[in-house]
């Protein structure tokens, strides 16, 4: 199993920070993220796992909850603002490649299962629903785990 960064964040801007309690990230991706959130002028309010989203777990078939990693609302083109649910996840854990274990793929298919539910909650509560990857957080530079 990897070994991941885990911490909780210091929320530098208090006033945009809207979640329950501290924030905690699970990943140096998440931390990386939470950084950019409270440090970004266009981002307007931040949570992290904000809510439980019902879900059938796609091996089992009992429901079960998925919660996501932040909600989000920013300013949006032409004085709009936008809200989303985004969830970090490493490309390996959302992609399908042919030589991969059947593990790796009962994880995917469990996170499709999550993200299907995400996306249709935020489409009935005016939100949107995205996965972000590594390749999104890090375009600037080095990889952090």
């Amino acid at each position: 199993m990897a070994n991941f960064r885990t911490g909780i964040y210091q929320v530098k801007n208090k006033n945009k920070y809207v979640g329950k309690g501290v924030p905690r990230y699970r990943s140096g991706w998440e931390m990386t993220f939470m950084m950019f959130l409270d440090n970004n002028d266009n981002v307007l309010q931040w949570a992290s796992e904000p809510l439980s989203i019902p879900y059938k777990h796609p091996l089992t078939g009992k429901m079960t909850t998925y919660v996501p990693d932040f909600l989000v609302t920013y300013k949006g083109p032409h004085d709009t603002t936008k809200a989303e649910l985004i969830e970090i996840k490493p490309k390996s854990q959302s992609v399908v490649e042919n030589n991969m274990k059947d593990r790796e793929k009962a994880i995917i298919a469990i996170n499709y299962a999550k993200w299907d539910s995400a996306t249709k909650w935020a489409r009935a509560n005016v939100l949107t629903f995205r996965v972000i990857n590594e390749d999104q957080i890090f375009s600037q530079g080095g990889k952090k785990r």
